[in-house]
Order: structure tokens, then C-alpha cells, then sequence
């Protein structure tokens, strides 16, 4: 079992950045690979970006590709969202999450942090 616990997100003029953080209890922290979520209030949950066990590999939708950067410290059991030019649309509770499955469908997932609420202000 891996329990996911995001921090970093906050109020934030548009154009700024910012970079939330997801710590990860256990040993096994390695051997998942990890995406992020978001979700605003009224709409559906929204997939962001997501990195495989190791790192090497990426992947983002065209919504942040370029503005938004994943990486992971295994060594810390944390994965990071680096999140420039943010934008008011980016506003929205972030979630990170655990998969054994690389680029799954978002119901397999099998861990969820709680969220840390992104707020950009126009």
C-alpha cells in the first residue's frame, strides 16, 4: 500500500509559477509510475502529466505540454509538477496518483493523494 500526500499549491498571479510536491510512504515508491490530475469545480477530473518508474520517460497532454514539467526523486519518494506561465484555467485541485500500468485509464490507478488546491489569478 502507498499512501500519496501533495503539497505546494496555493494563490498565484497568472503568468507565475509553481511546483507542488507528492510524498510517498513505503518502499516500493519506485516501482510505480506516477501522474498527475486536476480537477475544477464543475468539471471532470483532468489528466496533466505522468512519468514512468524510473523517469526517463514523460507524458503530457497539448493543455500543458511545454508549461508543465513532471520528474520524481526516488530517493526522496516524491514526484514533483513544475508548473510555469500558469493560467486562470489552471486553476484547479491537483491530485497525484500511483499506477503499476504505464499511461492507464484514469479509474486504474490504484493510489490517490487528497489534493492540493491551485489557485491562478487573472
Amino acid at each position: 500500500q502507498v499512501q500519496l500526500v501533495e503539497s505546494g499549491g496555493a494563490l498565484v498571479q497568472a503568468g507565475g509559477s509553481l511546483r507542488l510536491s507528492c510524498a510517498a510512504s513505503g518502499r516500493t515508491f519506485s516501482t510505480y509510475n506516477m501522474g498527475w490530475f486536476r480537477q475544477a469545480p464543475g468539471k471532470e477530473r483532468e489528466f496533466v502529466a505522468a512519468i514512468t518508474r524510473s523517469g526517463s520517460n514523460t507524458y503530457y497532454p497539448n493543455s500543458v505540454k511545454g508549461r508543465f514539467t513532471i520528474s520524481r526523486d526516488n530517493a526522496k519518494n516524491t514526484v514533483y509538477l513544475q508548473m510555469n506561465s500558469l493560467k486562470p484555467e489552471d486553476t484547479a485541485v491537483y491530485y497525484c496518483a500511483a499506477s503499476v500500468v504505464w499511461l492507464p485509464r484514469e479509474n486504474d490507478y490504484l493510489y490517490w493523494g487528497q489534493g492540493t488546491q491551485v489557485t491562478v489569478s487573472s
